[in-house]
């Protein structure tokens, strides 16, 4: 297999023009404990990921230091060289106590995409890039842990053959089921199982992997490494998905990414680390509740990515008390000085919270509503503001579908079993036939067939084929993944994690628990009771009333404004 070259994949526009003179803006520090530039940069200049990040730090929560490339490279990526950004990391490796490419006490890093709009999981995310033969013994002996360092090499030669390389990832999934397997540990969550010797196995094979289809070897230089995740961010502005999503929401190509390098801390460190994603309220109903997925022993693409599936916060709150305190606590900063409902990735780094992103969260109409006028009544947010974000919104856009019951005859609730449970990401309720891929549901949908996504993970790679689906059904993946996030945006009823679905993409039939159907039988999706049915069941839409009266009850305030 011939490995593509991810800048191959870049806009006639970016490459076949004639060089135009580097954009004139350095890299630039984002914080180092609470001290960030002033001012900030705007989102245009730098991406809502790094400003959000400056601002996180100037209020005091603990943000690990990173600087950032500015929106204005991304069109002429290539034009950008070391010099440009040796200083900026530079001074964050200062900041770290730590060295990039020492081999006693290595810096590690993240580098991470952010657009002046959120895309959701439409960009890529390179991890523990750093990591090398050289550097991992240094790892082990500053951290004491062979486990983490030999599991973040694994992770980081997998997604270098993935994202930078465009390798497919079943290759390194094979790679982790012939490991898991031999190591009696199964494959999927075991991952997060096996030990160091299996880990240093798996990390061998991906290199053979690497080497074998992409013709060539991993990159052993740090140096190389942080130029080619730089240069492979910025080219996942272009990438197909991306694209897609740009064209769907009205957003301009012109926008571009800013491009974030943040010191790595490690959710996968063991006992009280891991990874998380949250809410601080539900993004469904808009109740004013934390809603987090978390997962231990983890990074956060396990949790954002969709191939892996999570638990509620309940676990890290028992375990980690102290901690979930600390992530309530800052909850409440952030909606207090963003003014709206955020949408927040964190690690837990043995015992130590991180924030490492906040954003405005996507959140469905009944949400929206609730949130703005939640806000309003206890001073958050002007009436202005309040009015702004419900403009639009009554009673048919606000009106949820729900399974009749017993008493509404044959087809309701009543008189159907589920065939299985998962996590609702998205209330509601869908019917429509199995689809398995991207062609079958565009071809059906055009022919007016309401359909259903069934898929094993939750993937944002699957927007074109969600745009036209009811639903999405997944086997793997958390109420956060990016995929679930996206779903809930384009208004689509979303179960993940249903551990009793099972694909066959070979025969184009799916089992659901005892129960098998062919691609084109019809099942229904109960996202308020994360349920599914076999066959269409009864609806009813209702809007909530308490609801309406709120709404109308700020309008008239307006209007005797």
């Amino acid at each position: 297999m011939n490995a593509r070259d991810p800048q191959r994949s870049a806009s006639p526009a970016a490459t076949a023009a004639a060089p135009a003179p580097a954009p004139d803006s350095p890299p630039r520090l984002l914080g180092c404990g609470t001290a960030v530039d002033a001012p900030v940069a705007s989102p245009q200049a730098i991406g809502f990921k790094a400003h959000n990040l400056a601002r996180m730090a100037a209020l005091g929560l603990p943000v690990p230091p990173a600087f950032v490339i500015g929106t204005d490279w991304c069109a002429q990526p290539r034009q950008l060289q070391r010099r440009h950004w040796q200083g900026a990391l530079d001074a964050l490796a200062q900041a770290s106590g730590l060295r990039f490419g020492d081999a006693r006490r290595p810096l590690l890093l993240s580098v991470r995409s952010g657009a002046p709009v959120s895309m959701p999981g439409m960009m890529e995310t390179l991890l523990n890039i750093g990591l090398s033969d050289a550097t991992l013994p240094g790892l082990v002996r500053q951290t004491g842990n062979p486990r983490l360092a030999w599991d973040a090499y694994r992770r980081l030669v997998a997604s270098w053959g993935e994202v930078v390389w465009g390798l497919p990832a079943a290759l390194f999934e094979a790679d982790l089921a012939a490991v898991a397997g031999s190591a009696g540990g199964g494959h999927g969550e075991a991952e997060r199982e096996l030990d160091f010797a299996a880990l240093r196995a798996l990390t061998r094979r991906h290199l053979a992997t690497l080497q074998r289809e992409a013709g060539k070897a991993f990159p052993q230089d740090p140096m190389d490494q942080l130029e080619g995740a730089i240069q492979a961010v910025f080219a996942s502005w272009q990438a197909d998905k991306a694209q897609h999503y740009r064209r769907s929401q009205g957003l301009p190509d012109t926008l571009g990414t800013a491009v974030t390098v943040q010191r790595m801390v490690f959710g996968n460190a063991g006992g009280t680390s891991g990874a998380g994603v949250g809410f601080t309220r539900h993004p469904s109903t808009g109740a004013p509740e934390p809603w987090v997925d978390f997962l231990f022993n983890a990074q956060g693409e396990d949790v954002v990515s969709g191939r892996r599936s999570a638990q509620g916060h309940d676990a890290l709150a028992q375990v980690a008390p102290a901690v979930w305190a600390e992530l309530l606590q800052a909850t409440q900063v952030l909606e207090t000085e963003f003014g709206d409902m955020q949408d927040f990735e964190f690690t837990v780094e043995e015992g130590r919270l991180y924030l490492l992103q906040t954003r405005a969260g996507k959140r469905t109409p009944k949400a929206a509503a609730r949130i703005a006028l939640d806000l309003f009544d206890a001073g958050r947010i002007p009436l202005a503001t309040a009015l702004q974000r419900t403009e639009g919104l009554d009673a048919d856009s606000l009106a949820l579908a729900r399974v009749l019951s017993d008493e509404g005859g044959p087809g309701a609730a009543g008189t159907a079993r589920p065939l299985a449970s998962a996590a609702s990401a998205c209330t509601g309720v869908a019917s429509g036939e199995i689809a398995l891929d991207e062609a079958c549901a565009r071809q059906r949908s055009a022919q007016g067939v309401p359909v259903l996504l069934l898929r094993a993970e939750a993937e944002t790679g699957d927007i074109a084929a969600l745009e036209v689906a009811q639903g999405l059904l997944t086997q793997r993946g958390a109420r956060t993944s990016h995929a679930a996030v996206v779903a809930r945006q384009l208004g689509k009823v979303c179960l993940v994690g249903c551990e009793a679905l099972h694909i066959d993409l070979a025969q184009r039939r799916v089992t659901i628990g005892a129960q098998g159907f062919a691609e084109g039988e019809v099942l229904t999706l109960d996202g308020n009771a994360g349920q599914v049915y076999a066959g269409a069941l009864r609806t009813v839409r209702e809007a909530d009333a308490t609801l309406l009266a709120r709404l109308a009850a700020l309008r008239a305030a307006a209007q005797r404004h």
